[in-house]
């Protein structure tokens, strides 16, 4: 069975992001960045598949600049047997990548997809979806856990109301949410060997795939400071001040 999972470079999530003065967008000059969380978690869960014998390779994809190879080589690292980066300069919305993708899939027809449930960038959380519908397949989003069958996958969503547990058919695409796994780090000897594994680079005219933008960011702004909190004396005077904010 083969593997593809889909990651995404963003602002490291331990970096305070700023938006530009012009408000245009998020700063990006000299800002740390890395692989989406959700993404790395999904790298993981691939990884662990192939290690318990369900599958026998991991091919990670990503869409970026070519400084994107970086975060393409930590998947290697990590234990992904191959890498392929889409090239581009542009800023692609969900409905792009999901395109790119499903060529991505039609090329290397992986048995499933495993990708992040969202970037943190954008916070879309749509380009799973997409992918699923442009590709026909089966989907399953925000899995907390996933087991392979004959020709099938349970996977138990973290749902509003606690833990759903379905079956789909493969091919399939999931999501990740949070607490499937826990990424491990990976090692410097597989660092080192990670720059021997191949990488494939494209770009999205090699799928003839139209990243065209449907629609323009007209401002980005920081949230507004938190007020300061105030001491009560008794949960009455707690009570009461709720009431008069209309919390309650």
């Amino acid at each position: 069975m083969k593997l593809l999972v889909p990651i995404k470079r963003v602002v490291d999530y331990n970096v305070k992001v700023r938006v530009n003065p012009d408000g245009s967008g998020v700063e990006l000059a000299n800002v740390k960045m890395s692989m989406n969380p959700f993404d790395e978690i999904s790298v993981e869960e691939a990884i662990r598949l192939k290690e318990a014998g369900k599958a026998e390779e991991v091919v990670v994809v990503s869409i970026g600049p070519t400084k994107a190879e970086e975060t393409l080589r930590t998947a290697l690292a990590m234990g992904a047997d191959r890498a392929i980066l889409v090239d581009t300069d542009d800023a692609i919305e969900p409905l792009g990548v999901a395109k790119i993708l499903k060529a991505v899939v039609e090329a290397e027809k992986p048995d499933l997809i495993v990708m992040g449930k969202q970037a943190i960038d954008d916070d879309s959380n749509q380009t799973g979806q997409m992918l699923a519908g442009l590709l026909g397949y089966a989907q399953a989003t925000f899995a907390s856990k996933i087991e392979i069958g004959d020709g099938s996958a349970i996977v138990t969503r973290e749902v509003d109301g606690g833990l759903q547990t379905i079956e789909v058919r493969l091919p399939a695409v999931v999501t990740a949410d949070l607490r499937l796994n826990e990424p491990r780090y990976a090692s410097l000897p597989n660092v080192m060997k990670s720059k021997k594994k191949p990488l494939e680079k494209k770009t999205p005219s090699d799928f003839g795939v139209d990243v065209t933008p449907r629609f323009r960011v007209l401002k980005t702004e920081e949230p507004g400071s938190r007020k300061a909190g105030i001491r009560v004396g008794s949960v009455e005077e707690l009570i009461s001040n709720l009431k008069t904010v209309g919390a309650l």
